[in-house]
């Protein structure tokens, strides 16, 4: 049995757009493979932890980590660390730059938690970098080249050598996640 774990975003939940999108196509289309979206901590070494105890036990040939955002770049630690295949939507590569501006008092969009992000979060993620993707045949990427918050040119160059989705247009929040749900879940259990 194949197993899709989503990593959600920064101030995100389990009940983010896409994850909610790829869950009710999965039980629609795939009710055969596992789904998990758990919802993760703001320390980015607690949510590796929560993700990786959810890959737990599962063979890296049936496992699919699907991340967006700063989930994309969870996604791609987890890639790396297990071997299992990813799926980055519009992932943060570099989030210990992108979110060095978000330092302060936070509040989850879904769940209203507030938190406070500081330097020890950024330590973290640059703790976590992966410099340099291996067996990129791994690897999906799916980028919208409008998306506000983060350069899809350095995105695309970080995934050099990756199946690649890229979009005119759009936004950080991959408005066209949808049109291509079932190349994502083709990738995904693939092999």
């Amino acid at each position: 049995m194949h197993t899709i774990v989503y990593a959600h975003g920064f101030k995100s939940s389990s009940k983010s757009r896409k994850a909610t999108q790829l869950s009710a196509h999965l039980k629609l289309h795939h009710p055969d493979i596992r789904y998990l979206a758990p919802d993760l901590s703001f320390r980015p070494t607690q949510a590796i932890s929560q993700l990786q105890w959810h890959c737990l036990g599962k063979p890296p040939e049936k496992l699919t980590v699907v991340g967006s955002s700063l989930g994309g770049f969870y996604a791609v630690v987890l890639a790396e660390k297990l071997g299992c295949r990813a799926v980055l939507l519009n992932p943060s590569i570099r989030p210990f730059e992108t979110l060095s501006k978000y330092l302060g008092e936070q509040t989850n969009i879904y769940t209203g938690e507030k938190f406070t992000f500081d330097e020890s979060h950024i330590a973290e993620l640059r703790a976590l970098f992966v410099p340099t993707l291996m067996r990129m045949e791994r690897y999906l990427l799916m980028v919208e080249m409008g998306d506000e918050l983060l350069d899809h040119t350095r995105t695309i160059a970080y995934c050099q050598g990756a199946k690649q989705i890229v979009i005119e247009g759009g936004d950080h929040e991959l408005k066209s996640f949808p049109r291509h749900l079932a190349e994502v879940v083709a990738f995904a259990t693939a092999g």
